[in-house]
């Protein structure tokens, strides 16, 4: 009788197989992606050697065959690892990090404060000292002249990337515009 109590607490407890092979299949997909990464961008994850290797095998081989049997070995040996990290670079890169939307949204704000009211300079000069306030100004005044005459925003695209340069990403948390 308590061994078929055990039996049943182990098979409640124990993911289903359906489950495993979900589980399976993602790590497969992002074992794929991982194959498709350049090389200089497969080094900024610490990997174990033996998934490594499997990586660039993987790279290697073009037979369809066998190129999944290799990636369906790479999201085998992904089972020891932690794919957090792999996973929250690979939304960094693809820009969907709230991290990264946040900064982008904080540039966004500073580019619309500084194009309505000409005194923001002062103040985003005081807040980012490192950035380059003349071209900044030269930008926005140039922004100003392109949207009046109907021409192509190219200093408000030019306007945007200069913030994004003199704004680090780390600082997307604490700094707030002012108005």
């Amino acid at each position: 009788m308590q061994n078929d109590l055990n039996k049943n607490l182990e098979q409640n407890t124990t993911a289903s197989k359906t489950c495993i092979k979900k589980e399976m299949h993602a790590l497969q997909k992002i074992g794929e992606q991982l194959v498709e990464l350049n090389p200089k961008q497969l080094a900024e994850f610490c990997l174990p050697d033996t998934l490594m290797d499997a990586i660039i095998t993987a790279k290697q081989i073009h037979k369809h065959g066998a190129r999944r049997r290799q990636i369906q070995f790479v999201g085998k040996l992904m089972r020891g690892i932690d794919i957090e990290p792999i996973q929250e670079k690979f939304s960094t890169w693809n820009g969907s990090s709230l991290q990264h939307t946040a900064w982008i949204h904080l540039v966004e704000r500073w580019r619309n404060c500084l194009l309505k009211d000409e005194h923001a300079l002062a103040e985003f000069g005081q807040q980012y000292p490192a950035a380059d306030l003349q071209r900044i100004r030269t930008l926005t005044r140039n922004a100003h002249k392109e949207k009046h005459s109907n021409k192509p925003l190219k200093s408000f695209r030019a306007l945007f990337h200069e913030l994004q340069i003199s704004i680090p990403e780390t600082s997307k948390q604490n700094d707030t515009v002012i108005r």
